[in-house]
């Protein structure tokens, strides 16, 4: 696989995804060149491509109910993706590497923190004062926070403050800087020194001793990358929140447990840290696309790196607490996630992934985002034609994954020896109300599946407003 095949932006003729899926008389060298040109600029072609998938999917699902055999098709992937849930269940996760002391901290590689920050007034010195004062040696790693044409005092507060810690670098992007949140960390990228980079929101809280616990698992040389999971500074506040927290955990437990089996491990934004040759040979991160953590996801492992993944210590950061607020972030994060299989479909199938990160990818897209969108038209045929839902099997598999999940998340996360009968009572209470939560995901899948289908998104940076606490402010 050429390096960097992503970023060739030669100008060719546009693909016909459609066409190019359809056709098996068309010369591959030909297409591949085509597929270069059109893959990182089209919204267009990403409409064709999830207008193709929607329709396959409501023909899939009504054939099912037509046909004799359905239900028995159904049966069997419930067969196979049951004896795969227990492979995750019984999964034992690599063993944690001991953090950094003493002489080996004096020869760790040295690291660069990023951070693109826009009118985060009230959480930005926070985070510069916690990461300008961890435990790491102070000639070995440095901060560098753009200013994306911020209109409140976050740049006033970072200029302040680069005057009080020395290795603090603020950038200011004008008005009429492109690319987002990646146009700002690819800005920036060129002129920092680390061998490692991470990168943090604006409201990250992290604990001094982060980088003496990551840096050790990129001893690994097929390390490409580290995720320390998220959790939510202000879960006590309401049902929204409390159910982020619960969410965080479901996913901290896929995250390892997909890792054990060889599976995709994926990077999160917040507190992701990244080996700079594999930043360097997966072209940067993507500026044509919403999540860029997502998309740099995929292409470190089209690039055949490893994600690893920590547990602890965990970054915290404010979960959104309205209705409204979560239904808009998880809208963009489901649009993006989604892009990243619609831009790299191909990939997925002709490069050298391994079979083991092919068939965990192949289920995560089915059970996250094809099952909920083809339980619209299984209920369609349930009603006109009387019949038990056909999906049945996988969705009942699908929820009791989740429910087991979010359970073993949420207990690992407590981190006791020992649980008593209320503390075991508790965790059920807390991952019965996170699953209620949870299905707002059976809304928004299908919604942003048939929105994509029919009115392309136009590409800009939707934050999330931090609204910090009262001794978080950092006023000039």
């Amino acid at each position: 696989m050429a390096k960097n095949y992503w970023i060739d932006k030669d100008e060719q003729d546009n693909l016909d995804p459609i066409t190019s899926l359809l056709s098996e008389w068309s010369d591959p060298e030909e297409e591949e060149e085509e597929f270069r040109s059109d893959f990182f600029q089209g919204l267009s072609g990403r409409r064709k491509k999830a207008a193709f998938v929607l329709m396959g999917v409501w023909g899939i699902v009504m054939t099912l109910h037509v046909v004799a055999w359905g239900t028995a098709i159904i049966i069997a992937l419930t067969t196979v993706f049951t004896l795969q849930a227990f492979r995750l269940i019984f999964a034992q996760p690599d063993p944690i590497p001991e953090p950094l002391s003493g002489e080996s901290l004096q020869q760790a590689p040295s690291v660069s923190l990023l951070v693109a920050a826009k009118n985060e007034e009230a959480v930005i010195g926070k985070l510069v004062q916690q990461l300008c004062n961890l435990d790491y040696p102070r000639e070995k790693y440095d901060l560098w926070i753009v200013d994306d044409h911020s209109t409140d005092q976050t740049p006033e507060i970072l200029d302040r403050l680069s005057k009080d810690y020395p290795q603090l670098n603020v950038i200011h992007r004008g008005a009429g800087a492109q690319g987002g949140k990646s146009g700002a960390l690819n800005g920036v990228f060129p002129q920092t020194k680390g061998d490692i980079i991470a990168v943090f929101d604006a409201d990250a809280k992290v604990t001094p001793d982060l980088l003496k616990r990551v840096v050790p698992l990129f001893n690994q040389e097929n390390i490409g990358a580290v995720q320390v999971r998220k959790q939510i500074a202000n879960e006590p506040l309401n049902f929204w929140t409390k159910g982020q927290a619960a969410e965080m955990a479901l996913d901290s437990f896929f995250q390892q447990k997909r890792i054990a089996l060889g599976g995709i491990g994926e990077l999160r934004g917040n507190g992701q840290f990244v080996r700079r040759t594999a930043l360097i040979n997966c072209g940067g991160w993507n500026e044509q696309t919403i999540t860029d953590d997502l998309d740099l996801t995929m292409r470190l492992h089209l690039d055949d790196w490893k994600i690893g993944f920590l547990n602890h210590p965990a970054v915290q950061e404010e979960g959104v607490t309205t209705a409204k607020a979560l239904w808009h972030q998880r809208n963009r994060w489901a649009e993006g996630g989604y892009q990243r299989y619609l831009d790299y479909w191909r990939f997925i199938f002709n490069q050298p992934m391994g079979l083991g990160k092919k068939f965990d990818l192949i289920s995560f897209i089915l059970m996250q985002y094809l099952l909920p969108s083809a339980a619209i038209p299984d209920l369609m045929m349930v009603v006109t034609r009387h019949r038990l839902p056909v999906l049945g099997p996988l969705t009942g598999l699908m929820l009791s994954l989740s429910f087991w999940g979010m359970f073993t998340g949420l207990r690992r996360i407590k981190n006791q020896e020992t649980f008593q009968f209320m503390d075991i009572f508790g965790l059920g209470w807390q991952t019965l109300r996170g699953m209620v939560y949870m299905m707002h995901w059976l809304i928004i899948m299908p919604c942003v599946t048939a929105r994509m289908s029919f009115r392309p998104k136009r590409l800009k940076w939707v934050k999330t407003v931090h609204e910090g606490t009262p001794e978080e402010s950092y006023q000039v």
